[in-house]
């Protein structure tokens, strides 16, 4: 896939203003500044966030509402139930209320859906077992906003229903007397880029607030909340990086018993935002996407260590089924997608018989990356096509799906990835609607654009530049690693790694020798050869080896100089 790289315009006289005003590199301050931090105010912001930074909950519209109800039902000694959903941040959500809800002495129930056989959200089936349950009050978390009809049947039972969501919002809200949800229409809330348990969180927040607990007893949850923020790739700006600033610290030193255990498993010494993305999020997204959320749940509430040592071994177990039947499916739509040519296509729309409903969202991310074209995977379920979808930046896939929702029975996320189902006799029909629709916005050579930081030479390479740039930390969404470009370097020497998946270079301009790693880019070997002139795309870090630190580039995209 060609990419085509793209350095930020900015302000020259302006990152020079920054740098000295707050005492920074030139290098620093044009990072900053290409993330739109452009004032000192905001770079203070930014570089040094304070708890006291979090936000009032109740300027969340119905906060008010949701928190006296809860404090009546308290009271009154009624059956509260929480609602939540299967994914990570779904799990941290739940995690979070019950905890609370017990340090206060108040026992609830709580529910999770089986994705393979419920689905997401809310579901008429479930309300029913909350009601035989005696259920008085049901919370939902990371789910709600568009069970309309659901939250009517839950209240025809008798049950009272608070809506905490963060998803987009349908143009008609479930008809209840409190719905929380930054992404409301009258929204007011400071922070419009919550996850669901960042939601969940400031619940908690206002509770305490109301009882008039101190803060400490909603920030001992930073590092639920942490987890299932980085978890759910919201972007982590604003209240998000707060909480996630914070809360990486919080996981680092977790008295949650299960956390620790999972810690453990995943071999990550370090911990950062990538070490939950890559270690811990997929371990426990990995129960749900097996049917079996409620072990990764019960693995967070737990106070006992044997049986936390036990569920994360199950875990574990879990998350390498689900890698080989993730890389089963990638190969089987991959034949079907160079068979059929839907590379032609503006948006790939794939369906097989025998795919798992829980695994497909990860490879549609893949076969998203792979074609650079939206992606819809679906299995075949009787009549039915349940499956998930991917976007490309430019092209928002839920409001898609708004336009040819005819062809489809339900369906919801947001811009960038979405669930559906639909008849199954009607996968081709909504194929060709969904393409008519993306050929008239996705130019025919769209290419994925590479944003660049900056370009830098040997004199700006070392230990000390890489330390300096950890400010911006904790990296994710809408604040990635800094990437920058080094033009017209010497390849030294080059061989591949792992049976010729990665490559492994030194590059060298003049006396300045470094060691380069490209993952996933082996079969550049033929192309790029010893002695070669290269402009390099890549992060800075330290490689810690022996105990010893290097400098090291980690190559995302390579190219010979002009």
């Amino acid at each position: 896939m060609i990419k085509k790289w793209e350095s930020y315009q900015i302000d020259e006289e302006k990152m020079k203003d920054i740098a000295i005003r707050n005492n920074l590199s030139l290098l620093l301050a044009r990072i900053l500044l290409n993330r739109g931090i452009d004032t000192s105010e905001k770079v203070k912001k930014f570089l040094y966030p304070e708890l006291s930074d979090l936000y009032d909950p109740f300027l969340f519209q119905d906060m008010g509402i949701a928190v006296d109800s809860i404090m009546e039902a308290i009271e009154k000694q009624e059956h509260i139930t929480i609602y939540g959903d299967y994914d990570v941040d779904g799990i941290t959500s739940i995690s979070v209320l019950v905890k609370f809800f017990k340090s206060i002495g108040v026992e609830v129930s709580y529910y999770l859906p089986n994705r393979l056989t419920e689905g997401y959200g809310l579901n008429k089936e479930a309300i029913d077992k909350l009601k035989e349950r005696g259920t008085n009050l049901m919370i939902t978390v990371d789910c709600g906003i568009s069970g309309y009809e659901e939250v009517e049947y839950a209240k025809s039972l008798g049950m009272k229903v608070i809506v905490t969501d963060h998803h987009e919002c349908p143009e008609k809200l479930p008809d209840t007397f409190a719905v929380v949800d930054h992404k409301r229409k009258d929204n007011t809330y400071p922070c419009n880029v919550l996850a669901g348990v960042g939601v969940a969180f400031k619940l908690v927040q206002a509770l305490c607030m109301r009882m008039n607990l101190p803060k400490e007893r909603y920030l001992q949850y930073l590092d639920i909340v942490c987890l299932g923020t980085v978890a759910d790739i919201v972007p982590l700006i604003d209240e998000n990086r707060v909480i996630v600033k914070y809360g990486l610290e919080a996981v680092k030193n977790t008295a949650n018993i299960g956390l620790k255990e999972l810690i453990k498993l995943s071999g990550y010494t370090t911990i950062n935002s990538t070490a939950i993305s890559f270690g811990l999020a997929p371990r426990i997204n990995a129960c749900g996407r097996m049917g079996k959320a409620e072990l990764a749940l019960r693995l967070l509430l737990t106070d006992n260590e044997l049986e936390a040592t036990e569920i994360a071994g199950q875990l574990q177990e879990m998350n390498r089924e689900r890698q080989d039947i993730e890389k089963r499916i990638m190969q089987e739509a991959i034949e079907i997608i160079e068979r059929d040519k839907l590379y032609e296509d503006s948006a790939i729309v794939v369906g097989n018989e025998n795919w798992h409903s829980g695994v497909i969202g990860i490879v549609a991310s893949k076969i998203t990356e792979m074609y650079y074209k939206p992606s819809i995977l679906v299995c075949f379920e009787g009549d039915e096509a349940k499956g998930s979808g991917r976007s490309i930046d430019g092209f928002d896939l839920h409001g898609a799906l708004s336009k040819c929702s005819d062809s489809i029975l339900r369906y919801g996320g947001h811009e960038m990835a979405i669930g559906i189902t639909l008849e199954r006799n009607k996968l081709e029909e909504f194929r060709e609607k969904l393409n008519a629709i993306a050929r008239e916005i996705i130019p025919a050579d769209s290419m994925p654009v590479i944003k660049v930081d900056a370009e830098i030479s040997a004199r700006e390479i070392s230990l000390e530049t890489i330390k300096s740039l950890e400010l911006l930390e904790p990296y994710g969404e809408s604040n990635a690693s800094p990437i920058f470009v080094y033009r017209n370097i010497k390849v030294d020497s080059i061989r591949t790694l792992s049976e010729g998946k990665h490559l492994k270079l030194n590059v060298k301009d003049g006396n300045a020798v470094f060691d380069a790693i490209a993952f996933n880019m082996g079969d550049r070997k033929d192309s790029i050869h010893m002695g070669d002139k290269v402009d390099v795309l890549h992060y800075l870090e330290i490689n810690k080896y022996n105990g010893l630190e290097k400098v090291q580039l980690n190559v995302k995209d390579i190219k010979k100089s002009l």
